[in-house]
């Protein structure tokens, strides 16, 4: 009997389509289902997008579940969580990824755990904030919700315009998250884990000079091969999530490894540019063995 397993990410993008592409290499069945043209009726219990009842599927892989990490975002997860009480595994859970979209959840979560991340301080008050960037030397203030260090603003201890940058971005981000620059040596490292095991690992290499290394701001990929030690810190961060697929985010500094964030979707493209690795085709055949179970 042909499963029926669904993408949930935005139509036409590589890694949402690469993963539909393998989910109907296997199965014979395509469906990529885009959030904002789904509807939850919560008094006929369905979720329905096109004509297709989301909690008639044998399941669903979340890719994206939206372009841009925002509270709107929380809510179409709240959506997900029906298909979810009405049987359809979901991979990731949306209850589970909802714990790593905001910054500060997967902070406190990291933390909670004892996982070694940058100084970090979150606040509403621009005095605070000021001593933060005071005891730091350079940090970085950063959204709640974003992704490849968008909306991100580096500081510096006594640039003059410092009163006016914190009040420009605490009228964007009442609650401001800054972290302390970390020395990253001009790369940093994504860890690719399946399931809870290690898959491998590639660096994101800044080509510009710029101070963070994201691909959206010229970073390039390569391949990079870490150590027992290293591999071990990737566990530790991944495991409180318990996610399908996901990147961990560590940087080497002089002073030790540093985890900054767990990815909630996982990075495909570092996987394959990176580490030679199909991780459409390694999580297709996870999700299809899981849901024949």
């Amino acid at each position: 009997m042909t499963k029926k397993i669904a993408v949930i990410g935005t139509p036409g993008k590589w890694s949402t389509e690469a993963l539909a592409d393998a989910l109907e290499a296997r199965t014979g069945y395509r469906q990529v289902i885009d959030m904002a043209r789904v509807t939850l009726d919560l008094d006929a219990g369905t979720l329905m997008s096109e004509g297709i009842d989301l909690a008639s599927l044998d399941g669903l892989i979340l890719k994206k579940v939206a372009e841009t990490y925002s509270p709107d975002a929380l809510d179409r997860l709240e959506m997900l969580r029906v298909a979810e009480a009405r049987g359809v595994r979901i991979f990731s859970s949306a209850e589970r990824v909802l714990r790593l979209m905001d910054r500060l959840a997967c902070t406190v979560t990291l933390s909670n755990a004892g996982v070694p991340m940058p100084p970090t301080t979150i606040t509403e008050d621009p005095a605070a904030a000021r001593d933060a960037l005071e005891r730091y030397g350079a940090a970085v203030f950063k959204p709640l919700f974003s992704t490849k260090a968008r909306g991100m603003l580096l500081l510096e201890r006594g640039a003059p315009d410092t009163e006016a940058q914190i009040a420009a971005f605490k009228s964007e981000n009442p609650v401001m998250y800054i972290q302390k620059k970390a020395d990253l040596s001009g790369h940093d490292l994504g860890m690719v884990f399946l399931n809870g095991a290690y898959v491998c690992t590639y660096a994101r290499v800044s080509q510009t000079g710029s101070w963070n290394t994201t691909i959206h701001s010229g970073g390039k990929y390569a391949p990079f091969e870490p150590d027992p030690e290293l591999i071990e810190l990737g566990r530790k961060a991944q495991a409180p999530f318990g996610l399908t697929f996901t990147t961990v985010d560590i940087a080497l500094t002089p002073d030790g490894p540093i985890v900054f964030e767990v990815s909630a979707f996982g990075g495909y493209s570092g996987a394959q540019k990176g580490c030679g690795i199909d991780a459409a085709a390694l999580v297709a055949e996870h999700v299809i063995k899981e849901v024949s179970a």
